[in-house]
């Protein structure tokens, strides 16, 4: 799973039919110390984020396990909101050891 923050939504008015009722979220990736990663992406939303929201979100298969029994056709997927975040990255001296 990987941070990220939603920054847009997509509005499609034609949708596959089980993408039908899902919102289209657009993230942006973060690191954990919460700099921007990477291209914004599209994902479904099964948590109901909103806009500015700092949330996790799952790539490849696993990412349609939130709708089943429904096979959605998603690449991604907002699967949590983040309330808090705690980093601390190891010193170069420390992973040596």
């Amino acid at each position: 799973m990987t941070l990220g923050r939603v920054v847009g939504r997509v509005w499609a008015t034609v949708k596959n039919r089980p993408l039908e009722g899902q919102r289209l979220l657009v993230v942006q990736p973060l690191t954990p110390e919460l700099s921007k990663t990477g291209k914004p992406l599209v994902c479904t939303d099964a948590v109901g984020a909103g806009a500015g929201e700092l949330v996790y979100w799952c790539k490849g298969k696993e990412s349609s396990f939130p709708f089943l029994p429904v096979e959605v056709p998603t690449d991604a997927t907002i699967v949590g909101i983040v309330d808090e975040v705690h980093a601390q990255r190891a010193k170069a001296n420390e992973r040596a050891c």
